[in-house]
């Protein structure tokens, strides 16, 4: 069973006790039943299966409970804490220092998507300001230098290796010697993998460890093949002092269950989670928030943190516009820039409460990134003087030319130009009824500033802007309700910092 399965599967049982006119004993051990076959299901170590179904049977006794307990919620939070504790190990990650050398040395098998990851934790910490550079030490794999060559360039991240060097530990020397003279602060050095646990890799592994002494061993860890990541991790564990674990290819439809378990086991804590082939699929691992979003409960501070990558606050000028009812079209445009920014919809689904990471499938979701981006094509055609009219649309419709300017600059027909600027007055709309709710914009606590009524008119407004199926899959109206107040909780601010705007075109 995939993970997105798993995830539906545990949330159905937890509901089914919502469903009960009484809560005991039988119910308990029906759920319990229900939630073990899942997770069993979903490639779990059985023996921790049954730990998880022993402990919350252990916290919850219905001779011992007092009468008027909330035994529904008590029920919740004890199965909610043991899937934390199945991927928890309980040690503190590793975590880097500002402002000095930081060595992170890569081990693993072939195949497991090393040297992908290690791109991708580059690309991770220099999106976050670091120094972060890339360094070659796999002399086993014909073109293993080709591939973090091009990773490299292609993510602008600087990089070591060689054509003619054939000894690893010389490569992770001199590479780790060079970044650290240049004021490296993360230094990456990827090592060779084998097709299998080979005397010779944890050899040379070992070697490379004593000659560049790193400050973190990651282990990345394939969630492909299952239960057998436990034996693997255990064996490059007694070999070198992992200390960290990243798991690969665990996005929604992966069986990932039983590498998620083989890591409580070694007692090394996960520090990321690849979710995908592109160097953005890739998320910092908490444990509680990942559980959260398994069993579509969200991830606020995940949500707010991706907001807060993009720099929001720092675009008064939007806000100003926001609360006199402005929105022009290059306003619009540099929320799709922001929407881009923030990563797959998909991901950023599965951080609101209420939705699971599988929200829309790859189709839809490539579907919608591909509108997105011809909808900014069109307004790449679009001049000045078109973008910042505060009248939007009006501008076309005095200029009938003007659309077929932009069609033939864009390579679209008539129609597509359009549907654009239809789409646009919608928003534009919308923005006006907003900039006329008093409190809106004032930050805290929306429900406490803003009128019911007024915001009961704003989420109709919303709802007649949005594309009926996208309506749909949000559970209509009442979804969308609550969305904005998740939004609008999790966020602490005002919906002006979630409207930022984002960079000139």
């Amino acid at each position: 069973m995939v993970l997105a399965d798993l995830g539906r599967k545990i949330t159905s049982a937890l509901k089914s006790l919502s469903n009960a006119t009484i809560i005991d004993e039988d119910v308990l051990n029906s759920m319990l039943n229900e939630i073990c076959r899942a997770l069993l299901e979903a490639d779990v170590n059985i023996k921790l299966v049954k730990k998880l179904k022993e402990n919350v049977k252990s916290v919850i006794d219905f001779e011992e409970m007092a009468a008027g307990l909330n035994k529904r919620k008590m029920i919740q939070t004890a199965v909610f804490k043991e899937l934390v504790k199945l991927v928890d190990p309980g040690v503190k990650a590793w975590t880097p220092v500002k402002g000095q050398p930081n060595v992170v040395m890569f081990v693993g098998l072939q195949g497991s998507g090393k040297t992908t990851t290690c791109t991708k934790l580059a690309y991770y910490y220099q999106k976050k300001g670091w120094k972060a550079c890339l360094i070659c030490a796999d002399t086993f794999r014909a073109g293993a230098f080709d591939q973090l060559k091009q990773n490299a360039a292609k993510a602008r991240i600087p990089f070591f290796g060689s054509y003619t060097e054939d000894n690893p530990v010389i490569l992770a020397m001199d590479g780790v010697d060079k970044f650290k003279a240049e004021g490296f602060e993360i230094i990456i050095v990827d090592t060779s993998g084998r097709h299998k646990q080979e005397d010779s890799l944890f050899e040379e592994m070992l070697q490379v460890s004593n000659a560049v002494n790193p400050d973190n061993i990651v282990f990345v860890m394939d969630a492909s093949i299952g239960q057998a990541c436990e034996s693997q991790a255990r064996a490059f564990k007694e070999q070198v002092d992992v200390a960290s674990v990243i798991i690969t290819k665990l996005d929604g439809h992966s069986k990932g269950g039983g590498a998620l378990s083989a890591v409580a086991a070694t007692k090394s804590p996960v520090i990321f989670i690849g979710t995908g082939e592109h160097t953005d699929d890739f998320e910092q691992f908490k444990t509680k928030p990942f559980i959260s979003k398994l069993l579509g409960m969200g991830d606020i501070e995940g949500l707010i943190d991706k907001v807060n990558e993009l720099n929001l606050d720092n675009n008064e000028e939007l806000i100003n516009k926001l609360k006199h009812g402005e929105f022009t079209l290059r306003d619009m445009y540099e929320q799709f820039q922001n929407i881009m920014k923030m990563g797959p919809f998909s991901q950023i689904m599965g951080l609101i409460p209420g939705f699971s990471s599988d929200f829309m499938t790859k189709g839809s979701e490539q579907e919608s990134m591909a509108r997105l981006k011809k909808l900014m094509t069109i307004m790449d055609s679009m001049n000045d003087e078109e973008l910042d009219n505060r009248e939007g649309a009006k501008i076309f419709v005095r200029g009938p030319g003007r659309v077929q300017r932009v069609a033939r600059g864009a390579g679209v027909s008539v129609k597509e130009v359009q549907e654009l600027l239809q789409q646009y007055q919608k928003f534009a709309q919308m923005v006006k009824k907003m900039g006329g709710i008093k409190g809106l914009f004032k930050g805290g606590d929306m429900s406490k500033n803003v009128n019911p009524a007024q915001m009961q008119k704003l989420n109709q407004s919303i709802a007649r802007a949005m594309d009926p199926r996208v309506l749909h899959q949000l559970g209509g109206m009442n979804g969308l309700q609550n969305m904005m107040k998740q939004f609008q909780q999790g966020a602490g601010g005002g919906m002006g910092g979630m409207m930022g705007g984002g960079g000139n075109k």
